[in-house]
């Protein structure tokens, strides 16, 4: 996406009030949509969570951890154009039947010269050993890392410190680097602490249900 592709922008109440470019939304904090999808698998009984790495070739937060799969919503897109990220990113088929709706959270975040405040449509996608056959979109993603759930939830919510994550990252040449080693909170995206929070509670919610 581009600094001059068009967004719609909303009032607190979620209500469309206008379209900007990408770069107005950000310079202003003005509210506009996006589509995140978080993948979670269950392999051999124990659930974990995928976060993509961003490129370094990203203009905001390279190299940092981020929701699985996630975009902007376009001026003329609703919320199932947002599975095109999945593809775009990640490389595979995704249908909104497959995905769990956990509904829509606030998120904010605030730096110099750069104001993001979204209505973030937030999806789950959860199966057994679903990471299979992934083609990372350079560009965006250079790579996927897994945590354990449990860990994560008590990660979200303040009880624990760091996180043992492991996967793999992508290097300019398209060779994969194994990846195993435990991290903190700088190294994801930053996203309010209430985002975090509401979406891992959510997703515990629904995951629960399959137990």
């Amino acid at each position: 996406m581009t600094d001059n592709e068009k967004l719609n922008v909303f009032n607190e109440r979620h209500q469309k009030v206008g379209v900007a470019t990408r770069k107005e939304v950000h310079k202003k904090g003005l509210l506009h949509e996006t589509f995140h999808c978080w993948f979670v698998s269950r392999e051999s009984g124990v659930d974990f969570i995928y976060f993509q790495i961003r490129s370094h070739l990203k203009k905001d937060f390279p190299d940092l951890l981020d929701v699985t799969a996630a975009g902007h919503l376009l001026v003329d897109e609703t919320v199932i154009d947002g599975l095109r990220e999945i593809k775009e990113e990640l490389g595979i088929d995704v249908s909104i039947n497959q995905l769990v709706s956990l509904g829509v959270i606030k998120d904010c975040i605030i730096l110099d010269n750069f104001i993001d405040k979204e209505f973030a449509n937030v999806f789950l996608f959860y199966g057994n050993n679903i990471m299979i056959d992934y083609f990372l979109q350079k560009e965006e993603v250079s790579g996927l890392v897994k945590a354990k759930f449990n860990s994560y939830y008590e990660f979200c919510l303040g009880e624990r410190e760091g996180l043992r994550i492991e996967g793999f990252k992508e290097n300019d040449e398209g060779l994969k680097e194994s990846i195993n080693k435990f991290i903190g909170k700088n190294e994801f995206v930053p996203h309010e602490r209430s985002y975090f929070e509401k979406s891992v509670k959510l997703i515990k919610k629904e995951i629960e249900k399959y137990k």
